[in-house]
């Protein structure tokens, strides 16, 4: 083989080396190099209007490849500066001239020219792709932090949409809305009421249990006389007058919804009680008649002889009324005031009964399902009881169930807290608000995210175009180079290895 044939390959990481140990360039090149930037930065200051030397200039590393095209295209512009003995008098041609001349004084262009390639492939194309990468990254952790944002602000919007939905509000003003609902407090216990006869034969059949007939007594009268009020169930009888205590809810600000807070005694007027202070009940003095005896002033003389009284008067004639016993004619006040199902107390107790009456059936349910003839719950007896199949005690099961439901859902434990706890709405309104609260701060931001994944995907389109001028660059001094060492070499094929193809 032709030894013109046989390609020079050199590692371009090495390339510098290479170059010195063949004595293409000396070991002290780099000496040089201070000088020749310094007239470069001279010359360049005093540059003609040409539009191919911008492009030229523009973002690149000034090296001899770009001196050389220079004083070409100076050739042109500074042609009639040009004497007959052939050398131009322009002094921009001639500060350019000498760049190159130094450049080629020991071949320290070369040097230099390597030592550009190995920084630009090791250092800084790297770096503007690193750069970028750095950029996408952070506009996709943006762009899904501003996801899962959206994604909780439906979880909390779908949690305060269930929230209103439980306490039958919109949740725009939380406290006058909740004071409306409590308007519909009588009726939702109506509906209660009205399931509790439907656990008659339950009811009946645990007192058969019991051997007590009274038992479960707030069951018992709810299903005789509804949801009547706490007074009717503790004497029997219904009260002429109900006085239930009035709650005021403020509005959503937490300000009373009634400015009169004090007591009004007047109008504004003190209260004289005379010169002395005293009270005055009279003009006159209670003197006292002879015998030391109180005269009430009727006229009428005190009767001595226990024979003139006449003791035949009706009590219609005396004009006196006797009122029936009992509590015939009552107020009802406080929490006898409140209806069954409405009073905290005699409502834990309505639930506790239920629950009393469920657990019974359930147990009952199971003897009767059940082989095992040991069973410490035995309510054998029962059997004699006419229809106490399984099918009749799981039916009961359902209405006891139907009824604790309705008793125990959310919007009617929310209400009847409401209602009962002048704290509790305060709590409630600041839970609701709390979420609206959240989901505006959510949205703020999963905007914020929403523009830093734009600003990073702009600064990483920004470095694009530079990365691509640094890769084009690189490759043309790499061919430069190669052609150059190639014509030293006989025109041998060079390759650099490493080079910018294979970043």
């Amino acid at each position: 083989m032709d030894e013109q044939d046989i390609p020079i390959d050199i590692h371009t990481g090495k390339l510098l080396e290479w170059l010195v140990s063949r004595r293409v360039v000396g070991k002290e090149w780099h000496k040089a190099i201070p000088d020749i930037r310094n007239k470069i930065n001279n010359a360049i200051r005093d540059m003609p209007a040409n539009e191919e030397l911008v492009q030229l200039l523009s973002g690149a590393h000034i090296n001899y490849f770009h001196c050389l095209k220079i004083v070409e295209i100076l050739k042109m512009t500074e042609a009639d500066t040009k004497n007959v003995f052939g050398r131009y008098g322009s002094q921009r041609m001639k500060d350019w001239q000498e760049v190159v001349k130094n450049y080629e004084k020991d071949s320290v262009y070369l040097a230099e020219a390597a030592q550009i390639l190995v920084r630009n492939i090791t250092f800084e194309i790297p770096s503007l792709k690193k750069q970028i990468t750095k950029f996408e990254q952070l506009s996709e952790e943006a762009a899904k932090k501003a996801k899962d944002m959206s994604k909780s602000q439906n979880a909390i919007r779908g949690e305060f949409t269930v929230l209103c939905q439980q306490l039958g509000i919109k949740g725009e003003e939380i406290k006058a809305e909740l004071k409306v609902k409590l308007e519909q407090l009588p009726q939702m216990f109506g509906e209660i009421a009205a399931k509790v006869s439907a656990l008659d034969k339950a009811v009946n059949l645990y007192g058969e249990y019991c051997k007590n007939k009274n038992c479960l007594q707030i069951i018992r009268h709810v299903s005789t006389a509804g949801n009547s009020t706490v007074y009717e169930f503790l004497y029997s009888e219904a009260p002429l007058s109900i006085e239930e205590p009035q709650i005021d809810f403020g509005d959503d600000d937490g300000n009373p919804s009634s400015n009169d807070q004090e007591i009004d005694f007047g109008d504004g007027a003190n209260i004289d009680f005379g010169d002395a202070g005293a009270i005055d009940f009279g003009e006159s003095d209670i003197t006292l008649q002879s015998g030391n005896e109180i005269d009430w002033g009727d006229g009428v003389e005190a009767v001595t002889d226990p024979a003139e009284i006449n003791f035949d008067i009706s009590l219609e004639e005396s004009g006196i009324v006797v009122e029936g016993g009992g509590q015939s004619g009552g107020v009802a006040r406080g929490e006898e005031a409140l209806s069954i199902l409405d009073a905290p107390t005699y409502r834990d107790r309505f639930i506790d009964e239920l629950l009393e009456l469920e657990a019974f059936l359930k147990m009952r349910l199971y003897e009767l399902t059940t082989t095992s003839e040991s069973s410490m719950l035995s309510m054998t007896f029962l059997d004699e009881i006419a229809g106490q199949d399984t099918n009749t005690i799981q039916q009961m099961i359902v209405n006891v169930e139907v009824v604790l439901a309705n008793t125990l859902q959310p919007q009617l434990q929310y209400l009847h807290q409401v209602k009962h706890s002048p704290r509790y709405i305060d709590i409630l309104s600041a839970k609701v608000k709390q979420k609206l609260t959240a989901i505006d701060k959510l949205k703020e931001n999963e905007k914020l995210s929403k523009e830093k994944s734009v600003k990073y995907l702009e600064e990483a389109a920004k470095l694009r175009p530079d990365l691509e001028k640094a890769i084009k660059h690189t490759k043309t001094l790499q061919q430069q180079i190669e052609s150059d060492i190639s014509k030293r070499y006989k025109n041998r094929t060079v390759n650099l290895m490493g080079g910018v193809n294979t970043i």
